[in-house]
């Protein structure tokens, strides 16, 4: 079979795979979702699945990853600086939370009690880099670290805030959510190394 065939093939296995988990995390949690169930939705062979994921939690990272892409370029956008009494929060964050609102069923299923380690971290890490790059510069410390540790809290954080905003709910809106939690980010992004 021509290379090019068989790249459209994966491709289209892939999409219906992913597109089959995330039908089926409408319906239950990820923990009762097994290999058959997204292999029979997606009308796929149990081997197929097994040459693209290793199991249901690799598959999640993977069909969420246009999702958190919406996350992070939002979160990338997040700009923690000034001052924390400013009435309102940075738009980005209302923006990272509107996200979240827009999509909390999957989120919920992802980061809530029954969800996936695996993704959580997957999600935490590419936050972190997110948040590194945009405030490296602030996060520098005297004896030349890179603040990945400030990077980290920051990251570790907001994906806090947000199981817990989702645990309760998404009570209220967006942006009084973000403007709730806005002082706590920006006095933990100005904070120096000890």
């Amino acid at each position: 079979m021509p290379v090019q065939q068989s790249d459209r093939r994966s491709r289209r296995s892939r999409t219906a795979m992913e597109g089959a988990l995330l039908e089926l995390i409408g319906d239950r949690d990820l923990s009762q979702i097994s290999v058959s169930d997204v292999t029979g939705r997606a009308d796929v062979h149990r081997s197929t699945f097994y040459e693209h994921y290793t199991d249901v939690h690799d598959l999640a990272a993977s069909a969420c990853t246009e999702m958190f892409d919406q996350l992070l370029s939002a979160t990338s956008a997040l700009s923690v600086t000034g001052d924390s009494s400013e009435e309102g929060a940075h738009p980005s964050l209302t923006a990272v939370f509107a996200h979240v609102a827009e999509h909390h069923a999957l989120y919920q299923a992802l980061l809530g009690a029954d969800g996936s380690a695996r993704v959580i971290n997957h999600l935490l890490q590419r936050m972190t880099e997110s948040i590194r790059s945009r405030l490296s510069a602030r996060l520098t410390d005297p004896e030349g670290g890179t603040g990945d540790s400030a990077a980290a809290f920051v990251s570790g954080a907001l994906l806090g805030a947000i199981a817990d905003w989702l645990h309760h709910g998404c009570p209220g809106t967006p942006e009084r959510f973000a403007t709730a939690i806005w002082p706590q980010l920006v006095a933990a992004s100005l904070a120096r190394p000890a």
